[in-house]
């Protein structure tokens, strides 16, 4: 009797697991289509290697079981979450330890909240990651996303420490946020960081003749449009960064969860019909010439924020003007994939980021 309790508590569990599994994996073929799903369209595909084999265990459990049903959901759960696996890059390094635990944060020498502006009395910061060697060495400059509305210095700081332990001094600046400060004084902000960092590199000991800016979403926008104008810029790397802004405000993703066109008119200040100058003046595919830095575009092929298809623009027309750049599209990854820091587009992403910083400065 206690035996056959036994048995049915656990094909009860079994089956609760199963379900639950397959609602995960769905997220990896489903668009999300809110906010408080997206998390889960951007996390599920990231750790499909560590939810699979859950999968397999679970599937075992209920084989040993007799569970039919939930062999069956295991079964469908295990099919999805092969899917980005099977889709990554044969000979791309793949670490296990940081799919369990992320990317590890080197140390660093750390310097935070320096004030480089106070724009309209709007104290602005930048975070300093240096390597544990001194010596002086290229720089690197973050700007991280947030829709242009949030968003500090200190975000992305495993991508910054990882960074700066390869042999860079990583500047993460801020920039004043929409609505209330609308384009082009994020760019205005970004250009003085700049100015303040190539006056103040020698006390980090960064070299700001070799200078590389890294952006992600609304950040690689600033990136882009900032390095498309600026030449002392030796390369630039745009993580997921909007292009055309007035094609992405008539041309939204479907499903849209951030609501794409309320971002760009809080940040812009209006339609593209009301202000089409502006539009035109954010966009880094406006800038687009054969003096362009170096670029590396990464997105993901599921991305329902920026779309890929945006990415691959901007490529080609880089390509066209004679400029240099680099397209990375991953195909199972949604928007701002590099937030799990260990997960499959979160390594491969980094991996590219640093060959090629390495090879511009070589």
């Amino acid at each position: 009797m206690a035996n056959d309790v036994t048995l049915a508590t656990w094909r009860w569990a079994v089956r609760i697991a199963a379900s639950l599994l397959l609602f995960l994996s769905a997220w990896i073929v489903v668009p999300a289509p809110t906010m408080a799903l997206l998390a889960l369209g951007v996390g599920v595909p990231e750790l499909s290697p560590v939810l699979l084999v859950v999968t397999l265990v679970a599937g075992v459990i209920a084989w040993r079981t007799g569970a039919t049903g939930a062999l069956v959901l295991c079964a469908i759960a295990a099919t999805l979450f092969a899917v980005p696996i099977a889709q990554y890059p044969r000979g791309a390094p793949l670490s296990v330890r940081c799919l369990l635990l992320g990317v590890p944060a080197p140390d660093s020498r750390v310097t935070r909240g320096v004030q480089f502006a106070a724009p309209q009395g709007v104290p602005l910061t930048v975070d300093i990651y240096q390597p544990r060697a001194t010596g002086r060495v290229p720089t690197v400059v973050q700007i991280y996303g947030g829709a242009w509305q949030r968003g500090v210095p200190g975000d992305d700081e495993v991508f910054a420490r990882h960074v700066a332990s390869q042999g860079y001094v990583v500047f993460a600046i801020d920039y004043r946020h929409a609505p209330t400060w609308k384009w082009p004084a994020q760019q205005e902000d970004v250009r003085a960081a700049l100015e303040w960092i190539r006056a103040h590199a020698p006390e980090y000991e960064a070299d700001p003749s070799k200078l590389a800016i890294v952006g992600r979403s609304a950040g690689a926008q600033l990136a882009m449009v900032t390095a498309l104008q600026d030449r002392a810029v030796s390369a630039v790397v745009s993580y997921y960064g909007p292009v055309n802004l007035a094609r992405g405000w008539r041309e939204p993703p479907r499903p849209d969860p951030i609501g794409s066109r309320g971002v760009l008119e809080a940040y812009v200040g209006g339609t593209p019909d009301q202000v089409p100058d502006r539009y035109r003046e954010a966009s880094p595919i406006t800038y687009v010439s054969a003096t362009a830095p170096r670029s590396l575009l990464i997105y993901g092929a599921r991305d329902h924020v920026v779309q890929a298809r945006f990415g691959r623009e901007l490529h080609e027309a880089l390509l066209a003007a004679g400029a240099r750049s680099e397209l990375v599209v991953l195909p199972w990854a949604e928007h701002a994939f590099d937030i799990v820091t260990g997960g499959l587009g979160g390594q491969l992403s980094l991996f590219h980021t640093e060959r090629f910083l390495a090879d511009v400065f070589r």
